[in-house]
């Protein structure tokens, strides 16, 4: 079932009333529900499938930021107020890759064995102390027809890159990412040590704020983070 988007989904108060998030995934639909209604009771979470966004979207950007616009943005240019995100991998010794190509760092079709095998091999060479890395975060909003109110916000998660695989669960280049804060990999960690200290629960965290900010009743503030993510 698609909305008429022909306005911006807010009501007469100026309260967001429905905001759709650029993503087909049930989960990621149910938690951000979770997080905005804690701040504006009335607004509802749509799927990209709810609007007709079904297309795939070409993320054609150069870094985190641009994606999680563009893909927010087209929710956007449909009359609704859109939510999306990016994410991925910066390793410092290979001046950010695989940064923005993350997903698919070692090619079509998308395999996290093998990106994590190409990562490596890049790092064969490079020594315990040059094997830093970030995990960062973008989570970008995007007003109907008004791309110069658009904010976003970036949570980044330090740690270095092993040597070879640690712990079995997690996904993508979690084995391989180690938190020298917390002792482990992502892949070592439960559920809630990951999300206290994930790149993901920070990016959330300040999304929550910013967006609380702007449409909520709580008093609470966080600033833009610049992400450098190449």
């Amino acid at each position: 079932m698609t909305h008429d988007a022909q306005q911006p989904h807010i009501s007469p108060k100026g309260d967001v009333t429905e905001v759709v998030l650029v993503s087909h995934n049930p989960h990621k639909i149910v938690e951000m529900q979770d997080m905005l209604s804690k701040f504006c009771a009335s607004v509802r979470v749509l799927s990209a499938s709810q609007i007709g966004l079904t297309d795939e979207i070409e993320e054609n950007g150069t870094t985190f930021e641009e994606n999680a616009l563009i893909k927010a943005r087209a929710a956007a240019q449909m009359g609704y107020f859109g939510i999306a995100d990016d994410s991925g991998l910066s390793v410092d010794a290979l001046h950010g890759a695989p940064g923005v190509y993350s997903a698919r760092y070692a090619g079509e079709p998308c395999d996290d064995h093998r990106n994590n095998e190409k990562l490596l091999l890049a790092l064969k060479d490079v020594p315990a102390e040059k094997r830093g890395a970030k995990f960062v975060s973008v989570i970008a909003f995007a007003y109907p027809h008004q791309p110069q109110l658009d904010f976003t916000a970036c949570g980044t998660c330090e740690g270095v890159v092993l040597t070879e695989y640690r712990g079995g669960g997690g996904f993508g280049y979690d084995p391989l990412f180690y938190v020298p804060e917390m002792h482990k990999t992502f892949a070592e960690m439960n559920a809630a040590e990951k999300n206290s200290i994930s790149h993901r629960a920070r990016a959330m965290q300040c999304f929550a704020q910013m967006f609380a900010d702007r449409f909520g009743t709580n008093e609470s503030s966080c600033a833009r983070t610049q992400c450098e993510n190449k």
